[in-house]
C-alpha cells in the first residue's frame, strides 16, 4: 500500500500493513536528479571539493534514508538557480548574490508564518525591495514538509454578497469564505482592501490561520499623474509579491515551502489586478471617468482605461521610491535571457505549480494532506 498527500509519496507499506525497511522505501529522493545536480553545482563551483566523494556520500545518504541533505551553499546555488529561471526573475535582479534564508529546520505552522512575516519585512527594505528566497522543511520519506495555501503572502478578501457582488478582490472570494470556516474574522468594517490571513498546514497540525501583522505590509496609495480624480478611487497595492505556494525541486528533493519574491513588474497590479473583470474591475469605472464611449468594444475604450491604470501604478510607485519595473522592460529582459540559449537538464532546479496548489490558492481546498490509498 502506497500513501500520497499532495502528489508526494510519503510511505510505503508491505501487504501486511507495516512500513518497509529502509532499503526497500519508496525514495522520496530521485538518485539521477540528485546526481545531475550535483555535477552541475561543481561545474559551477569547480573549488567545492570533490564531486566523487560528495556523489558517494548522497548515495549512500539516499540508500540508507531515501533522501539526502543538501549543503547550505548547495541549497542556495539551487534556489537562485530556480528564481532565475522562474519567469518571475524580473531584470535587475541580481540572483547570482541573492540571499536565500535557510529555514529548513521549521516545520511547524506558527514558525512558518512568523517567518514568512520576517521575510516581508526584510524584503520591504524601505521600498528598495530586496528579493529573497526562504526554504523551509523539505518532504522526506514518512516526514512531509509543511504547505502554504495563500498564493501570494499578502493578498486581499474578496466578499461575495447574496446578489452576487464583490466587495475587494474577486479572485479570492473562495479562500476567504475557506479562511473565515478555518476561524479567521474579517474587519467589522470591511474594506475592498482587507489583508487576507496567512494559511499554513502541516500533517500533524492541520491548517492554521495566521493574522498579518500590520507592520509587515507596505502598501501605496495609487494616484495619476494628470487625473486629479483618480486619488478619490481609493486605491493601492501592497509592494512585495512575495510567492508562497510554488515548490522548490531541486536535485530530487522536494520543498514544498519557500516563499520568493522580486519585485513588481506594473501589469501585474494594474492590469491584472485592477483591471481585469475578474479581480477588482475598475477599467469601466476609470473609463467612465475619461468620458470614454464604452458602448462598443471598437472604440478601445478598455485599452485607454487600462493605460492610464498603469500610468498610475508605476507613477505612484516612483513617488514612494518603491522599486517596481515596466513590461516592456521585463519583455526586453525576457527576450534576452531566451535568446542566450536554452537550458538544457531534466532534472534544473525549478519552482513548480501543482494544479491542487493553485487550485487551493483561489478556492481554499482541497486539505494538502487529504490521504489517498493504492495498492503498490
Amino acid at each position: 500500500m502506497t500513501v500520497i498527500r499532495d502528489g508526494v509519496v510519503l510511505a510505503s507499506a508491505e501487504r501486511g500493513g507495516r512500513p518497509s525497511t529502509p532499503a526497500h522505501r519508496e525514495q522520496l529522493a530521485d538518485i539521477d536528479a540528485a546526481e545531475d545536480f550535483l555535477r552541475a553545482y561543481h561545474d559551477a563551483h569547480p573549488a567545492s571539493g570533490s564531486l566523487a566523494d560528495r556523489l558517494a556520500e548522497v548515495r549512500a545518504e539516499i540508500a540508507g534514508s531515501g533522501t539526502y541533505r543538501h549543503t547550505a551553499a548547495e541549497l542556495a546555488y539551487g534556489a537562485r538557480v530556480a528564481l532565475r529561471d522562474s519567469g518571475w526573475c524580473t531584470s535587475g535582479v541580481p540572483w547570482r548574490r541573492l540571499k536565500v534564508r535557510d529555514l529548513r529546520g521549521i516545520r511547524n505552522a506558527p514558525a512558518v508564518a512568523e517567518e514568512c512575516f520576517e521575510h516581508l519585512r526584510s524584503a520591504t527594505h524601505g521600498g528598495k525591495i530586496q528579493p529573497l528566497v526562504t526554504v523551509f522543511a523539505p518532504d522526506a520519506p514518512y516526514r512531509p514538509g509543511p504547505r502554504i495555501w495563500n498564493e501570494q503572502v499578502v493578498r486581499y478578501a474578496g466578499y461575495e454578497s447574496a446578489d452576487g457582488t464583490v466587495l475587494g478582490d474577486a479572485r479570492y472570494t473562495g479562500f476567504t469564505a475557506a479562511a473565515q470556516r478555518l476561524g479567521w474574522k474579517p474587519p467589522t468594517q470591511r474594506s475592498k482592501f482587507d489583508h487576507l490571513p496567512l494559511v499554513v498546514e502541516t500533517a500533524s497540525e492541520g491548517p492554521q490561520v495566521f493574522t498579518l501583522p500590520r507592520d509587515v505590509v507596505h502598501e501605496v496609495p495609487l494616484e495619476h499623474p494628470e487625473l486629479p480624480w483618480f486619488v478619490e478611487l481609493g486605491l493601492r497595492w501592497h509592494t512585495v509579491p512575495l510567492i508562497s505556494n510554488m515548490r522548490l525541486l531541486i536535485g530530487g528533493i522536494s520543498y514544498p515551502a519557500a516563499p520568493f519574491n522580486t519585485w513588481f513588474v506594473g501589469t501585474e497590479i494594474g492590469t491584472r489586478g485592477l483591471a481585469d473583470e475578474n479581480a477588482y474591475g475598475v477599467t469601466r469605472t476609470v473609463a467612465a471617468r475619461l468620458g470614454l464611449d464604452t458602448r462598443s468594444e471598437r472604440s478601445l475604450w478598455r485599452d485607454r482605461a487600462i493605460v492610464e491604470i498603469n500610468r498610475a501604478v508605476l507613477f505612484s510607485f516612483d513617488s514612494a521610491r518603491v522599486t517596481v519595473t515596466d513590461h516592456h522592460t521585463e519583455a526586453l529582459h525576457r527576450l534576452a535571457w531566451l535568446r542566450a540559449g536554452p537550458r538544457n537538464g531534466a532534472h534544473r532546479p525549478a519552482f513548480t505549480l501543482a494544479k491542487q496548489a493553485a487550485h487551493r490558492a483561489r478556492h481554499g481546498s482541497p486539505p494538502c494532506f487529504e490521504e489517498r490509498a493504492g495498492r503498490s
